[in-house]
């Protein structure tokens, strides 16, 4: 099973930027689907951003036009750059590979993970 790594997370200051980056144990991470998932204290994991394996974008309403997802198949490495960083941002950053079912929702297939901690905070 293909392993993930995040990293890139830490404290910023509100409207800064951060640029995270999951590396991917194998070349087959190229084939599937990848997203970003977070996960705030008290608050159940969500799916942040995706990413298609072809190249195709979706983001949640409230990361859109401040997040950007992108992937390097040379590298095996996807990254999230977020710019415009508020608070409610705060929260431990975690990738995974995805599958989408027949309505279109994306499912994390991949082990979880340690994740990455963001924290905005002044």
């Amino acid at each position: 099973q293909v392993q993930l790594v995040e990293s890139g997370g830490g404290l910023v200051q509100p409207g800064g930027s951060l640029k995270l980056s999951c590396t991917a144990s194998e070349s087959s991470f190229s084939t599937y689907a990848m997203g970003w998932y977070r996960q705030a204290p008290g608050k159940q994991r969500e799916l942040v951003a995706t990413i298609s394996s072809k190249g195709n974008t979706n983001y949640r309403d409230s990361v859109k036009g401040r997040f950007t997802i992108s992937r390097d198949i040379t590298k095996n490495t996807l990254y999230l750059q977020m710019d415009s960083l508020k608070p409610e941002d705060t929260a431990v950053y975690y990738c995974n590979s995805l599958v989408r079912d027949i309505v279109g929702t994306y499912y994390p297939i991949g082990s979880w993970g340690q994740g990455t901690q963001v924290t905005v905070s002044s």
